[in-house]
């Protein structure tokens, strides 16, 4: 069985403004994992992962890139603790 893992991550770059949390909601539900997204004041958005290993690691890589309209300057990963704590991945504010 695969190894459930929790990433909380820090995107900076041209990440607002580009549907970039929308997008990101739509690559978690399609890969399968749990957790939320959000920007930041200070321009960079945040979101936290969960989820077997594999599957939050295609979900950094994509955060890598984004969405078309996104430059995605650094992905910054700390890796918790697994909590299981969400049932869906959400957009939040």
């Amino acid at each position: 069985m695969e190894e459930n893992v929790r990433a909380h991550l820090m995107i900076s770059g041209r990440v607002q403004g580009v549907f970039y949390r929308m997008e990101t909601k739509s690559a978690a539900d399609r890969i399968g994992v749990s957790g939320w997204v959000r920007n930041r004041r200070d321009g960079r958005v945040e979101a936290v992962v969960e989820g077997e290993k594999q599957q939050a690691e295609a979900l950094i890589e994509w955060c890598g890139k984004g969405p078309p309209a996104a430059r995605v300057n650094d992905v910054e990963v700390s890796w918790e603790p697994y909590q299981g704590e969400f049932a869906s991945f959400e957009v939040t504010y």
